[in-house]
């Protein structure tokens, strides 16, 4: 009869040890597969400690079966000199008949075996790798969230410094006070939205670094809440914020067809509204994008009326915006927060003034009207005394020369009348 095959019968305690390596991997998220290596370094260690330096072992682990083996290998010798790494013929033909000089056979060790420096180096191997699976844990969750928008639960707030521990995933970060939006009081329990801005590596475990305050918060709340900005339909060109009071978000359509002003808005304000409740009760100003900084500024100090923009000239990005007297409180802003983000938005400098001109400023301009008038006469009034002068000059010259004419006129004549005189003298003798 032909013997059955049986599987191979599972040691339970091995069984209990894989148990808890997949209750690990469940709870911490550290894979079996890592946990396994480390369990191997620290054998490997423990075998070099309790067997001379001897590191020459062979490990074999199998979840699937239960099995946990582990082998010491040792030179088959004909005299042993070391027992640490040899082995004699005879005793090597007991754990294998066919052993020749010269080769290696494995023995298989007990871990129960090792002393107690081994076992306790062992321990804090697989101890640090717990703590090294962990942190390889957190790194990874962070860098795949680099620069994202995660939900955090707010476990708890400091009373003195009212920073706020905050649980992402199965990690803990840290949001400081300054990174917190202005007015806002966190609670226990509570579900937040923050940015997570960067992570550093260089302490004991990774620490990510979160804000709600980073105005790229509210683009990624954007780029989740309107489609058209996701499929790059519609383009987000600029953001400047003061967190907890107002953002201005300058957005660009591709497509002709497309509002991109009202592609974020949504239907009755949804899209929009959504986001002001993730910012909590934040004002948010869109405006459309313009290459045209005379189009561009106007859009930006929304929601005041623009009269006309004067862009200088003389000065790079310097312009100046006239505004009616009745809108020029609303156009600046409260400390001048409206120009403030408007400026930021467009990257230019903005110089606000009423539509009836500010005091004393018509004057200024009507005393340089004079003075340019007073100039010009006066240089008119020089260059008439001038052409007098020249032509007072040219009737002089031309009198002089007349009387001059005459008088030798007269002379010749008078030299004539003598000569004939004298002819007549002669005849009458």
């Amino acid at each position: 009869m032909r013997s059955k095959k049986t599987a191979p019968v599972k040691d339970n305690r091995n069984t209990e040890l894989y148990d808890a390596l997949a209750l690990m991997e469940r709870e911490r998220g550290i894979p079996v597969e890592f946990m396994l290596s480390q369990i191997q370094k620290a054998i490997v260690s423990a075998c070099k400690n309790t067997y001379g330096g001897n590191e020459d072992v062979l490990i074999n682990m199998d979840p699937d079966t239960g099995i946990f083996e582990v082998y010491l290998n040792k030179i088959v010798v004909e005299e042993v000199e070391d027992k640490n790494r040899e082995i004699a013929l005879d005793e090597a033909r007991k754990i294998r008949s066919n052993a020749m000089l010269e080769e290696r056979v494995g023995i298989k060790l007990d871990p129960k075996d090792f002393g107690r420096i081994a076992v306790q180096v062992a321990r804090n191997i697989i101890r640090q790798g717990i703590r090294d699976g962990e942190k390889g844990q957190a790194l990874a969750e962070y860098q795949s969230k680099l620069k994202e928008i995660v939900t955090a639960t707010v476990e708890q707030v400091d009373p003195k410094t009212g920073n706020a521990t905050l649980r992402l995933g199965k990690s803990i970060a840290v949001l400081p006070k300054n990174e917190q939006i202005n007015g806002e009081v966190l609670v226990e329990g509570q579900q937040i939205k923050v940015y997570i801005l960067d992570i550093k590596t260089g302490g004991k475990e990774p620490r990510a670094l979160i804000s709600r305050t980073h105005p790229d918060l509210v683009k990624r709340l954007f780029e989740s809440e309107v489609p058209e900005i996701f499929d790059g339909i519609v383009e987000i060109k600029s953001i400047s914020r003061e967190a907890g009071s107002r953002t201005k978000i300058a957005v660009f359509s591709k497509d002709e067809n497309v509002d991109a002003v009202g592609a974020c808005i949504g239907p009755r304000g949804q899209r929009v509204g959504t986001i002001v409740d993730v910012l909590g009760g934040e004002k948010v100003d869109i405006v459309e994008y313009s290459d045209d900084p005379v189009k561009f500024v106007s859009a930006a100090l929304s929601p005041a009326e623009v009269v006309k923009v004067d862009v200088d000239a003389n000065a790079e990005r310097i312009c100046k915006a006239t505004v009616p007297d009745s809108q020029l409180s609303l156009a600046i802003g409260n400390k001048g927060q409206n120009v403030r983000l408007a400026a930021k938005l467009t990257g230019w400098k903005i110089d606000i003034r009423p539509e009836s001109g500010f005091f004393g400023e018509d004057e200024d301009e009507t005393e340089n009207v004079k003075a340019e008038e007073t100039t010009e006469e006066n240089a008119a009034t020089k260059a008439e005394n001038t052409v007098a002068e020249t032509v007072e000059e040219n009737i002089a010259e031309a009198e002089n020369a007349e009387a001059e004419n005459a008088e030798e006129n007269i002379a010749e004549a008078e030299n004539a009348e003598a000569e004939t005189d004298g002819d007549n003298t002669d005849g009458e003798e």
